[in-house]
């Protein structure tokens, strides 16, 4: 029988550090490094460094239902990065370093937005965006699962508990 599996979208900074993270999480069956939220289509690392294409650095996750779930791993995205930080993530600055949740159905909409309150009734003021989740694309296969090609660990996504 085959599995039936999800997806979820996060962008919090550099996409290297948050597919590090959400590749080791339970469940996870495959990470992908990419962009999401611009108007340019298949727009190339260069181009969305630039900060013109309106695209996030993101990562698409797979993962099975049977074996994990949505919040599980929206609470690990918010635990992973700074999201009161607007248009960054230490270092990395502009546009496409935003945290942002890009949701595939209301179900993660809902999630994303009830996360967020709990972080706020904790007096954080929280920067990251929900948005409705547009066309992913993938970024350059250098990218792809960077850390564990490279032997290196994040530098701006270190996890801390926030729930």
């Amino acid at each position: 029988m085959e599995k039936k599996l999800e997806r979820a979208i996060f962008a919090s900074g550099c996409f290297w550090g948050t597919e590090y993270h959400m590749q080791r999480a339970e469940g996870v069956e495959s990470t992908r490094a990419g962009y999401i939220g611009g108007h340019k289509e298949n727009p190339t690392y260069k181009q969305v460094c630039t900060g013109t294409t309106g695209h996030a650095e993101a990562v698409e996750v797979v993962y099975d239902p049977a074996k994990t779930d949505y919040e599980t791993l929206a609470r690990l995205f918010f635990e992973t990065h700074d999201p009161t930080q607007v248009n960054r993530q230490g270092p990395d600055v502009g546009t496409q370093y935003r945290s942002g949740v890009f949701y595939l159905n209301e179900a993660q909409k809902t999630i994303a937005e009830q996360l967020i309150g709990l972080l706020e009734g904790k007096g954080m003021n929280i920067a990251t965006e929900v948005t409705e989740a547009t066309t992913f694309w993938p970024a350059e296969n250098y990218h792809q699962q960077y850390y564990d090609h490279t032997g290196k660990h994040p530098y701006c996504h270190i996890y801390r508990p926030l729930f």
